[in-house]
């Protein structure tokens, strides 16, 4: 059995709405081996893990995976691997029970799906699964391609695992802390590998780590972390507190211990989690050993009079205390059979006690405190206690050395309640944990004594979550009613836009009429990461990284993501759920690529932007496949866009009250019209869009419906839509390669990015409505990476629209072999009868463009479907500059390859009007046989000896 590969989903994908990791997995000979085939396999296993008993499977019971493993010929492995993966993490103290195993298409192959809370902790659980399994299969079987794992110690390696996710995963605070956010739903972000956490979008976020607050203030940090300097301060407010001093020294320690009087404690000045603390010392060589280990966590040390009672944590938040739990020092009790160190053993065999947080309780070590504390009673490990002798193996009461917790809220006396607030308050702590020593909480510490020891900033909370007796607390509750107060938003509204063809000009036009409404908008595209209009990062942004980028930013109070299919197969959205999700169309394109075969497959990728709408999804009515995406999607409500004014789902939507964006015919020209709760809204003629080209580009009429109806969903006024209409075009520093028209020549150019059938089709279509008093040019490619019959079909797509061809190939091949797209280009063109004479064929890019430049004449349009888009369009507006030596991107050929363009105002520039010019030498490539050229102001082509058209004079 062998992994072929890995996919980690870390937000809403195909198979869940929550990570989840995929694994491609080949069985091999294993596949003619279900479990119950294998002698012994499932009774190893259970030995192995016995807490898969717990997993119902498909039964819904305890005891079902159980079932499928013995019943019949059992299951197959690649479903063993996947229930193996999920219980490993969850003894390693996740909580996650989501999988699946369904085939991949291929004999044999297995899509394992399983969910994880970290990633790596989750993969790393999948691998060590594998190898379990492998070393459950019986040698004597001979099987091909199954490791020897003989010598593997499950035990040893989960225990390391483990030890991994307490480093990765969330600790016990931050995570009630994420689990009441949740709760609330307020979205949060992991923002790096420990506990420091996002919660709420854009403008409206705050931070956390693990209790450390984005409203916690340094200096009260500070000023905690500092013991002298909290004694102090509360001492001077009255408050109770023990005695101390700082030292630097075991023997003035000795000596200061004398003064203040035995017994003593000895701790760090500013360590934590009882790490270096020694109380109840009775003698100056106890304070100097203690004094020695408190060195190795800081360089000053604490000597204090020890207050005899017990450690009471008290949790204040926002002022008010919220929990209290009697910290009791990891012990054990004598029973007078065992030793102690057997003691110890039976004490960690309780289920609840696991490695570091994993766990309610944390395991009790035999380390140096315990060995220290047995000596000073007169012990060893191999001591015999005495039946019902308690014997504590800690100094302090920290569950992280193996304490235990019981809850005391509830009969805390009120004078304790006021002292711990009023102690929180002088620090200035908004999260505190307050050390309190007293032999009973329930009475007055003005009555029975008693004294603050510390307080912390960033209290654990898993003492009061999770205590070992009594009532657990919710204290993550409080926080996240200080952080944001009961109406205080937590979301910014998102956009989220996908869809084969126009999500780039459609999600450019919605965040154009946010920005023009007051908004400070996020937007993700192909072509960056904008702030406030600002492009802030380049290059193809419109995955899960791009859109957190955008949801992490504190100034960004909109978001509209552009979300493509690669980010989606690759690792899924980026965000759980948008507030308006829109898919525009559905069509063949990138078929064949990332597991995505059909048009169907691609239509249920693209619908995971709807699954996830919370508000409104917006749907294209006039796609089926759109149109289908409706039953599967929460939202509140479904908007249609539909450009057929008669659509029959449409106007029964429309007088149910639903919402809906229509393309109607009126005496002026089309009109689109919204449509709300039996509200009929007139919005804008589609000629006065200047980004429809007066209304022929039909496609983005189109977009101007999508990005009119998402404006209207997420309450924008009617006013502001229709400015952010009339204001949006589709220039090139606004829209760059979504159909940029260049005027400044004597013929129309337009460079669009399109690359498939669709937008092949949808351009040339506009090529067809436009007024043209010349020809019809074209300058056409196709990605390498697309199916021959995708390639084909561009080109059938172009044939009908179009004079006169230049084919060529992208910079990137994307596998295919030079000339091998242009060939099927051909192939296609002559199929639809496009005659041979109309077709020109020229490789490179640079050299295509500038041969459809100088093929044009006054009156023509030309069409460029580019690549390199910024490159292409710097091109076409440097055409013909006069002074400007011809070079690599000013020669190109019609013909073979062989004959260089030369733009007339160069030449012209150059040698005068009515001077012979060779074309050869210097910074102009030559011909292979160079002849003169005559220019004259009376013709309106420069031909070579052979007739072919090499530059146009620009005269009026």
């Amino acid at each position: 059995m062998k992994i072929l590969e890995q996919r980690i989903y870390r937000g809403p994908n195909l198979y869940a709405h929550f990570p989840v990791i995929r694994l491609r997995v080949a069985l091999g000979e294993l596949e003619q081996w279900p479990s119950a085939k294998l002698p012994g396999f499932v009774d190893a296993l259970l030995a192995a893990i016995p807490t898969l008993d717990e997993h119902g499977c498909s039964f819904g019971g305890a005891g079902g995976f159980i079932r499928r493993l013995s019943e019949d010929e059992g299951t197959w492995l690649g479903h063993v691997l996947e229930h193996v993966a999920i219980e490993i993490q969850n003894l390693a103290g996740a909580d996650v029970s989501f999988g699946k195993t369904r085939g991949a298409g291929v004999e044999g192959e297995y899509h394992v799906i399983y969910q994880f809370e970290e990633e790596r902790v989750g993969a790393a659980a999948g691998k060590l699964a594998l190898r379990l399994l492998h070393s459950l299969i019986p040698a004597s079987l001979g099987l091909d391609g199954v490791p020897d794992e003989a010598e593997l110690d499950f035990a040893d390696e989960l225990e390391d695992l483990i030890g991994m996710a307490q480093r990765r995963q969330l600790g016990p605070s931050t995570a009630s802390l994420v689990r009441a956010a949740e709760a609330r739903d307020i979205p949060w972000l992991r923002l790096n590998d420990y506990s420091l956490v996002q919660l709420g979008h854009g403008r409206y976020q705050k931070r956390i780590q693990a209790t450390v607050t984005s409203e916690t203030r340094h200096i009260a940090v500070e000023i905690a972390s500092d013991k002298e300097e909290t004694n102090q301060i509360l001492a001077d407010l009255g408050l109770p507190v023990p005695r101390q001093y700082l030292v630097r020294s075991a023997e003035r320690a000795a000596a200061t211990a004398e003064r203040l009087g035995f017994p003593v404690v000895v701790k760090p000045l500013n360590a934590n989690h009882g790490r270096g603390v020694s109380i109840n010392l009775g003698d100056k060589e106890a304070v100097r050993v203690a004094f020695d280990k408190a060195r190795e966590h800081s360089r000053t040390i604490i000597v204090e009079t020890y207050i005899e009672g017990f450690d009471h944590r008290m949790l204040v938040i926002d002022g008010t205390l919220r929990a209290v739990a009697k910290r009791v020092p990891g012990h054990i009790v004598g029973d007078g059979e065992h030793t102690v160190e057997q003691l110890i053993d039976l004490v960690n065999s309780d289920p609840r006690r696991g490695i570091g947080h994993e766990k309610v309780l944390t395991r009790i070590e035999l380390d140096h405190q315990a060995t220290r504390l047995l000596e000073l009673a007169g012990e060893t490990k191999d001591s015999v206690l005495a039946a019902g002798r308690v014997f504590y193996l800690r100094s302090t009461g920290n569950l992280s050395t193996g304490g235990t917790a019981v809850d005391l809220t509830d009969v805390v006396h009120p004078d304790n309640r006021e002292m711990a607030q009023r102690a929180a308050s002088a620090i200035g702590l908004d999260v505190a944990g307050i050390d309190f020593i007293t032999r009973d909480i329930s009475r007055s510490y003005r009555e029975v004594g008693g004294a603050i020891c510390e307080v912390n900033a960033a209290p654990g909370f898993r003492m009061h979550v999770a205590p070992t007796e009594g009532t657990p607390r919710d204290v993550a509750e409080p926080v996240m009613d200080m952080l944001f107060p009961p109406g205080t938003p937590t979301r910014i509204p998102i956009a989220s836009i996908t869809g084969t063809n126009g999500k780039t000009t459609a999600s450019r036009m919605v965040a154009h009429i946010l920005k023009m409404s007051g908004h400070t908008v996020g937007l993700c595209t192909t072509d960056g990461v904008y702030i406030d209009g600002e492009r802030t990062v380049g290059g193809d942004m419109t995955g899960p990284v791009s859109a957190q980028m955008v949801l992490r930013d504190p100034s960004v109070d909109a978001a509209v993501l552009e979300t493509a299919r690669g980010g989606l197969l690759r690792a899924g959205l980026g965000y759980r759920s948008n507030k308006v999700g829109a898919v525009l169309n559905v069509s063949a394109d990138h078929l064949g690529l990332g597991g995505i075969d059909s048009v169907e497959e691609l239509a249920a990728l693209k619908r995971i932007v709807v699954e996830v709408s919370r508000d409104c999804a917006v749907l294209n009515a006039d796609d089926r496949r759109c149109l289908e995406m409706a039953d599967y999607s929460r939202a509140k409500r479904i908007a249609y866009v539909t450009q057929n004014p008669k659509h029959e789902l449409v106007r029964e939507h429309i007088r149910a009250g639903g919402a809906a964006c229509v393309l109607e015919e009126g005496i002026n020209g089309q009109m689109i019209t919204l449509y709300d709760r039996g509200s009929h809204i007139p919005l804008l003629w589609t000629h006065l869009i200047p980004a429809t080209l007066e209304g022929k580009a039909l496609f983005n009429v189109q977009n101007a419906m999508f990005a009119a109806l998402i404006a209207w969903v997420m309450d924008v006024k009617v006013d502001n839509i229709r400015v952010g209409l009339r204001t949006f075009d589709t220039t090139f520093f606004q829209a760059p390669g979504r159909l940029n028209v260049f005027d400044d020549l004597p013929f129309k150019v337009i460079l669009d990015y399109g690359h498939n059938p669709a937008a092949v089709a949808a351009m040339a279509e506009t090529a067809r409505r436009m007024e043209v008093n010349g020809r019809r040019l074209c300058v056409l490619s196709a990605p390498g990476d697309r199916r021959d019959e995708d390639i084909r079909a561009i080109g059938a797509a172009a044939a009908t629209a179009f004079d006169r061809f230049v084919l060529r190939r992208d910079d990137s091949l994307r596998g295919r072999e030079p000339g091998e797209v242009t060939g099927l280009l051909r192939a296609a063109l002559r199929s639809a009868g496009v005659a041979d004479e109309a077709i020109t064929i020229i490789e490179d890019e640079q050299d295509a463009i500038l041969a459809g430049l100088a093929a044009g004449e006054r009156g023509d349009l030309l069409v460029i479907f580019g690549d390199d888009i910024t490159r292409c369009w710097k091109q076409i507006v440097r055409f013909g500059e006069a002074g400007a030596s011809p070079g690599k991107d000013q020669i190109g050929d019609l013909a073979t390859g062989s004959h260089p363009i030369v733009p007339l105002a160069t030449a012209e520039a150059e040698a005068g009007a009515g001077a012979e010019v060779e074309v050869g030498g210097g910074d102009v490539e030559p011909v292979r046989d160079p002849r003169p050229l005559t220019i004259g102001r009376d013709k309106d082509v420069i031909v070579d000896e052979r007739g072919v058209r090499l530059a146009r004079e620009e005269n009026d």
